[in-house]
């Protein structure tokens, strides 16, 4: 065997030795996602009858805001409760099961008794973002 096939041979075999190095690494790299994001921009105010909507630009999605029977949940600004429905809603609600009374946070679809009507309502935001205004709070 000569020298030129000896160094052909040497470069056949560090083409192959890549090409296996290669699809070994590619997988390994293929762990991580970023299965959802967003780029936020446009700082400044929207309005549009009633509504006014202020923002800053690169903001990321961190926070809350509310006004009448709206919210907005977003930007990075400080302030709002981040309010999630969970235990401490739940033991409140049972302190007033099924007491028949007008004004009792529990009594969540307004029909002045805490029945089976408002655990539906408070099941449908369990583990969820509390409704504005949240009465269990």
């Amino acid at each position: 065997m000569g020298p030129a096939k000896t160094k052909a041979n040497v470069k056949m075999k560090i083409c192959v030795a890549l090409m296996l190095l290669i699809l070994v690494a590619v997988p390994a790299l293929g762990q991580y996602a970023i299965d959802w994001y967003t780029i936020d921009g446009g700082g400044g105010t929207s309005t549009g009858g009633p509504y006014v909507l202020t923002g800053t630009i690169g903001q990321p999605d961190a926070d809350w805001a509310s006004g009448g029977t709206y919210e907005l949940l977003g930007g990075f600004w400080p302030g709002g409760p981040l309010c999630v429905v969970e235990f401490d809603d739940f033991a409140r609600f049972a302190e007033q099961w099924l007491n028949p009374a007008s004004g009792l946070a529990g009594d969540l679809d307004g029909d002045n008794d805490v029945d089976f009507d408002d655990l539906s309502w408070l099941a449908d935001f369990w583990l969820r973002n509390c409704p504005v205004p949240w009465l269990l709070k």
